[in-house]
């Protein structure tokens, strides 16, 4: 990979999670490494599974097993976000993977879990060649202007409306 650039994938819809995961399985087709951290998430997701049987995959989570809402932030959530900066930080140092994917990163800044100004400061010393994924809703003016790709999920219409619950294997 010669130049990494930055993509965000952020909107209200369905998706933004699996498009990360697909470029990341795309990228270890093309004998890429990817690193996928994972902030606010701490449960079990099916992904988990089977991107650990990807050795070209690495995934962490930086979060606890709660799914919470922004009322619900306290010092013990903010510090495990820290802690997944600091890591990606360490995947920066370590340049052995091509492809870094800060999943729900948006949601952890919206939240204030994180500030815009930490995680812009990450972007910014983002290695030439690392191409940088960014998804999650409420993605920041700053960052949609500095990237150089931004899709925006929109939900046309969604089964939970209906009260379909998440299924395992399509929403978890």
């Amino acid at each position: 990979m010669n130049s990494g650039y930055i993509q965000i994938y952020t909107g209200d819809g369905k998706g933004k999670t699996t498009a990360a995961l697909g470029l990341a399985l795309r990228a270890a087709g093309a004998g890429y490494r990817t690193f996928i951290g994972q902030f606010m998430k701490g449960r079990h997701y099916s992904e988990l599974d089977a991107v650990r049987t990807i050795e070209a995959i690495e995934i962490e989570q930086f979060g606890d097993e709660d799914c919470i809402t922004a009322d619900q932030v306290d010092q013990h959530r903010i510090r495990l976000a820290e802690a997944g900066l600091d890591r990606i930080y360490q995947v920066f140092d370590e340049k052995r993977h091509s492809v870094v994917v800060l999943d729900e990163i948006f949601v952890a800044v919206w939240f204030s879990l994180l500030t815009e100004e930490l995680v812009m400061d990450l972007v910014l010393k983002k290695p030439e060649q690392v191409e940088l994924v960014m998804t999650g809703r409420k993605a920041g003016r700053k960052f949609i202007e500095y990237a150089d790709l931004v899709t925006e999920m929109m939900e046309v219409k969604h089964y939970y409306t209906r009260g379909v619950a998440a299924r395992k294997g399509i929403e978890m």
